[in-house]
């Protein structure tokens, strides 16, 4: 199926939900629109839209004609892609391409949501239903009337890091305390040899406590991967940002990277 940029990217997994398409359920809930979906490879609970994506129709500033780019000229990768790297300010996506499973079963690759729906087969309704839950409960559901809704989602991506970076991290919160016997510290595999950690656990393992303030900017108090502006200026809160980068970095000698993008 293929939509335009400019549709309501939510509108569409609601709709493929309905329909019992499967591919896009777990996405429930992000804001924005169908074309910057691609440009970030947008993720979230175990599934990714690159998995679903077909085809990107773009204009091409630099040639001034349209062309269709596909998967593999994406070069997709976690929150990643062609659109924010090499070609950068060069496409102005058109529409996107998507292809979905009819009465597939929903993606239940991630933990908190397989905790969330326990045991059994759920539908891809209930899984949406649930992820909107899941996002609900951390602010990250757009929601005027919520002050701890204003923020751009995580604030950080989940880092990748060699298997020897990985055990290094490990056995740094080990030395610290702050991870306990028997207990194991978030991580998974990737296709490319790499560990991704989890910045959120990262992120409060290093202290760095839900709801501290300065300057107008903080982080979330229900979700340690979110900056929420509460009052504050563009200075205060990418300072707020580096407040944490360092915290981390001290703690466990991982850089986060920010994963919003900066205008201006």
């Amino acid at each position: 199926m293929l939509l335009c940029a400019g549709e309501p990217w939510d509108d569409f997994v609601a709709w493929s939900v309905a329909q019992g398409l499967a591919g896009v359920e777990c996405l429930s809930g992000i804001p924005g629109c169908v074309g910057a979906t691609p440009m970030q490879n947008v993720g979230a609970y175990g599934q990714e839209v690159s998995e679903v994506i077909t085809g990107v129709r773009v204009w091409d500033r630099r040639e001034r004609s349209q062309r269709t780019l596909h998967p593999r000229e994406c070069a997709f990768g976690y929150r990643d892609s062609v659109f924010k790297r090499e070609a950068r300010g060069r496409y102005a996506v058109l529409s996107v391409a998507f292809a979905l499973r009819r009465d597939g079963a929903p993606a239940l690759r991630y933990g908190e949501l397989q905790k969330a729906l326990g045991e059994g087969a759920p539908t891809l309704a209930r899984v949406r239903e649930t992820v909107l839950s899941l996002r609900r409960a951390k602010g990250m559901v757009y929601d005027p009337d919520d002050p701890e809704g204003r923020t751009a989602g995580s604030f950080f991506t989940n880092p990748l890091v060699t298997p020897e970076s990985a055990e290094a991290v490990t056995a740094a919160a080990r030395a610290k305390g702050v991870l306990r016997e028997g207990e194991a510290m978030p991580q998974w595999p990737t296709i490319d040899g790499r560990v991704k950690l989890a910045a959120g656990w990262l992120i409060e393992r290093a202290g760095v406590k839900k709801g501290w303030t300065v300057d107008g900017a903080g982080v979330s108090h229900r979700h340690a991967l979110a900056l929420v502006n509460r009052g504050g200026t563009t200075r205060s809160l990418l300072a707020m940002a580096e407040r944490v980068q360092s915290r981390v970095r001290e703690a466990f000698g991982v850089t986060l990277e920010i994963e919003p993008e900066r205008v201006g």
